[in-house]
């Protein structure tokens, strides 16, 4: 098998997948789990990696959105409720819930500081906004937002967050906790949406709606090089074993590959509206999957 070949090495039922709807996922490194937002359900969906099953899923979170994990913890954002929770992966208790601008979207963790990070979509009452909260509930900062925001990540150090905005098609980046700093880095493609970062070589991957995926300097901004793709673009993943970057686009329903050492990309079909995915290092690419009933499982290591 070449670096760029993706395989699938398992196919993981959830229960009523089939003609629903999915956003993010994640893998929490401490449980060894994986987390996906069951959006038309208004549930999170639970998969022990090692296993290989899916084996809870937890109720009461409306229109839920964003997903992130580390180290025990996981957050959902509750799109239908104005709403983070705060979700223990060991036990599956959600520990606490906070209240956030309307349409919270994307989420960002920094476990080590204590802090969330979560994207607003707004509404008709209210624009826009990035808030970040302790996770002990003492403090919050928020700033406005010049248009729709899509995905978040952070730094290495949890010092900066990095957020894709629709329109203008730009990286927002701010210093944290208090969101000072802000810069404003344009994209050479219209809507940004997935974003993660190499946190080694400092590096962001925007996938945008143009149809590029944009690498920039994730200290200056500066687009580095860019890459087309198959279609309008969704979930992306940086994976730092293999240097190959994962775009799921969910129609006509593919992952997108690109070997961010040497530029070349593949593409492995999938299914129309498998659109999010989640990575379980070193070497697993879930996808969430309505027309496969839960998630692929597929394999990027070089063997």
């Amino acid at each position: 098998m070449t670096p760029m070949s993706l395989n699938i090495v398992d196919t993981i039922k959830m229960p009523d997948s089939r003609g629903s709807m999915f956003d993010h996922g994640a893998f929490d490194p401490r449980t060894r789990r994986v987390f996906v937002a069951h959006t038309s359900c208004n549930r999170l969906e639970v998969v022990d990696h090692d296993a290989r099953r899916h084996i809870a899923t937890l109720p009461d979170f409306p229109e839920a959105a964003g997903v992130v994990a580390d180290a025990g913890e996981v957050l959902v954002t509750n799109r239908g409720a104005a709403s983070l929770s705060l979700v223990d992966a060991s036990t599956l208790r959600t520990r606490a819930v906070f209240d956030t601008g309307a349409r919270p979207n994307g989420v960002a963790i920094d476990s080590r500081q204590g802090l969330a990070v979560v994207a607003c979509i707004g509404d008709k009452a209210c624009g826009p906004e990035l808030d970040v909260l302790t996770l002990d509930g003492s403090k919050r900062w928020s700033i406005d937002l010049p248009g729709r925001p899509r995905w978040c990540v952070t730094d290495a150090v949890g010092k900066r967050i990095f957020l894709a905005i629709r329109e203008p098609s730009i990286i927002l980046t701010a210093q944290l906790p208090e969101l000072d700093g802000v810069r404003h880095w344009m994209l050479p493609s219209d809507g940004a949406h997935g974003l993660d970062i190499d946190h080694q070589r400092h590096l962001l991957y925007v996938a945008c709606d143009g149809g590029a995926l944009v690498q920039c300097d994730a200290r200056r901004g500066e687009v580095l090089r860019q890459w087309p793709l198959a279609g309008v673009p969704d979930a992306t993943f940086f994976n730092p074993a293999s240097g190959l970057v994962h775009v799921a686009i969910g129609e006509p329903g593919l992952v997108h590959t690109v070997d961010s050492r040497t530029g070349a990309s593949a593409e492995f079909p999938t299914a129309r509206g498998a659109k999010t995915t989640a990575l379980a290092a070193p070497d697993r690419l879930y996808v969430f999957s309505p027309d496969h009933d839960g998630a692929l499982v597929l394999s990027d290591a070089e063997e």
